[in-house]
């Protein structure tokens, strides 16, 4: 019995070692490949909002912009005797979950040596007759080399409205007193260890579109072929963040143009090469510390409906060969936010727009009740001396779950259209307030 225990471990022994050495002879597994690591995020969005009078809203009326101006069918001189009313003075309320989101955050293997990083985003306050229709927000993918130089390729933020936004409750976020676009593009950035950093973007237009003589259309920018471009310099150093920079805006109004027949040819088509570049220079400046934040753009503004903004361009000269020449309607356009708080937070937002005019005088020519022809944003607002709007805001936060109030004041200083002078500008005597006050009440479930 002694023998076979003898014997059965001796056995054993030899069979491990045998083991050990043909483990140490297999080749090790091969690395398995990195996978993209995806995280889902969003939200479901409620917004309950009354607003005095008719607004200039889109997204089912819950994105605002302003209130419409006076609209009377019987003249000033004639109001008094017969009690004509405003037909725009009609407050509404509305109840919509549209900007409900749901987006995934992805983090992938290295490449090219650098960390890969990605967003897609959307919500349901897209196109469509009962705005209800799912929207691409963002979808991009990031490479990051040490944190130095980064590229960005795909669909996000218009460098003039920024990633940083201010805190205002409404669905707007401050627009359009802030510029609101996300659009096609590729972008670099170069960071310093000190703070300094460059970036530099190349846009192409999508959701948001400059408008024309064949209404709002990508295709003013595209046949261009120079993509919109913004550079800016920046600094990031604790709670301050500063940039300043520029954005280039070329397109192409039109390509043909039509001659009138005459006594020996016909009307016919002739090309033309209509051009407009724009130049939009801006500066930003935050400063956070502890619970306190002021954030503030202001921004020289010059053929910007693009990004949502009153803005747009005209026709200052129409050549021999029937070509035309254009001018950007010009405007400045600023914003300051101050915030405190995180579980209970306040917020004040101030905005100002002020119409510059024409750099060059327009061409007469009647279009839309005005006196000259201008492309604006969606063509429905061009008489606008100056806006402003105050909305101070309060808001419970949760990490999943907010609850807040805020009340906006946006008043409109509208001309007469039929007055307008040639650079769209308007004499003070010409012009009329218009105040629409909104209220809007938010509920927010986070996940």
């Amino acid at each position: 019995m002694k023998k076979t225990i003898i014997f059965f471990s001796a056995a054993m022994l030899a069979l491990t070692a045998s083991v050990s050495v043909n483990a140490q002879e297999q080749p090790a597994p091969a690395p398995q490949p990195q996978k993209v690591q995806i995280t889902p995020y969003g939200f479901v969005r409620n917004f309950l909002t009354f607003d005095n009078r008719s607004m200039y809203t889109v997204c089912g009326s819950d994105y605002n912009n302003m209130p419409f101006d006076e609209d009377f069918a019987l003249p000033v001189n004639q109001r008094e005797q017969y009690g004509d009313v405003d037909i725009n003075e009609i407050p509404t309320m509305q109840f919509h979950a549209l900007s409900t989101r749901f987006g995934l955050r992805l983090s992938g293997p290295d490449i090219l040596g650098a960390k890969s990083t990605g967003r897609v985003e959307a919500d349901f306050a897209g196109f469509g007759n009962n705005n209800t229709v799912l929207r691409l927000r963002l979808a991009w993918v990031d490479l990051n080399w040490n944190g130095r130089h980064a590229i960005r390729v795909g669909q996000d933020w218009h460098p003039l409205s920024g990633e940083i936004m201010p805190d205002a409750l409404g669905f707007a976020a401050g627009a359009p007193f802030r510029a609101h676009s996300r659009t096609p593009q590729f972008r670099y950035m170069y960071t310093t260890p000190s703070g300094f950093g460059a970036q530099a973007h190349l846009l192409y237009q999508y959701q948001f579109l400059t408008n024309g003589p064949e209404g709002a259309s990508e295709k003013y920018a595209n046949r261009a072929l120079i993509p919109e471009v913004f550079v800016g310099l920046n600094y990031r150093a604790g709670g301050v963040y500063a940039q300043v920079g520029a954005d280039v805006l070329t397109i192409r109004p039109r390509v043909t143009a039509n001659i009138p027949a005459t006594a020996t040819e016909p009307a016919h088509n002739v090309k033309v090469n209509d051009q407009l570049t724009s130049v939009s220079p801006t500066i930003y400046f935050q400063y956070v510390e502890g619970l306190f934040s002021v954030k503030l753009r202001s921004t020289y503004a010059q053929n910007t409906a693009h990004v949502n903004q009153i803005s747009g361009y005209g026709i200052s000269a129409i050549n021999p060969d029937v070509s035309q020449e254009y001018t950007p309607l010009r405007s400045s356009v600023s914003y300051l936010n101050f915030a405190y708080g995180k579980k209970y937070k306040a917020n004040l937002f101030f905005g100002f727009m002020k119409n510059l005019g024409t750099a060059e005088d327009l061409v007469a020519a009647p279009a839309n009740g005005i006196p000259y022809t201008l492309y604006l944003k969606n063509n429905t607002i061009s008489n606008v001396d100056y806006m402003w709007r105050i909305a101070p805001s309060v808001s419970y936060n949760l990490t999943h779950f907010n609850v807040g109030i805020e009340y906006e004041l946006t008043s409109v200083n509208y001309g007469d259209k039929t007055k307008m002078k040639a650079d769209a500008t308007f004499n003070s005597e010409d012009c009329h307030t218009v105040n629409g006050q909104r209220i809007c009440l938010l509920v927010k479930y986070n996940f």
